[in-house]
């Protein structure tokens, strides 16, 4: 479970980070800088900014189900699994603007948290 635990946090930090640097390379002077005015952001990457928002709403209920599995020591290592590559699949889904199987993962992934805390219980 710790392993999951790891690389849903290196997810965060390629999806909340490397990505959207990656798409905004050409502005470096305000990835280095106080960000003190908003850039205006393509079509990408506002949706990688908000894919990258939901995951922050996601990312801290499965961080707690997930430490809450190892203390009562309850294996949710599949859900935890299938979790994380929902919310990989996620991303492209919100990039290319695929919505309906957007959806589909979204809920999905929500699946995965609410039976997590199912088995918890």
């Amino acid at each position: 479970m710790t392993t999951i635990i790891i690389a849903a946090l290196a997810l965060s930090l390629f999806q909340l980070w490397l990505l959207p640097a990656s798409l905004n390379i050409k502005n470096m002077t305000y990835l280095i800088g106080s960000r003190d005015t908003p850039l205006e952001l393509s079509t990408l990457q506002g949706r990688l900014s908000r894919s990258g928002i939901n995951l922050q709403e996601s990312l801290p209920a499965f961080l707690v189900l997930s430490v809450l599995a190892i203390i009562h020591e309850t294996d949710l290592t599949q859900i935890a699994t299938i979790w994380l590559g929902l919310r990989l699949l996620y991303i492209p889904c919100y990039m290319l603007n695929i919505i309906y199987l957007r959806t589909i993962v979204w809920l999905g992934s929500l699946g995965c948290l609410i039976s997590m805390a199912l088995e918890l219980i």
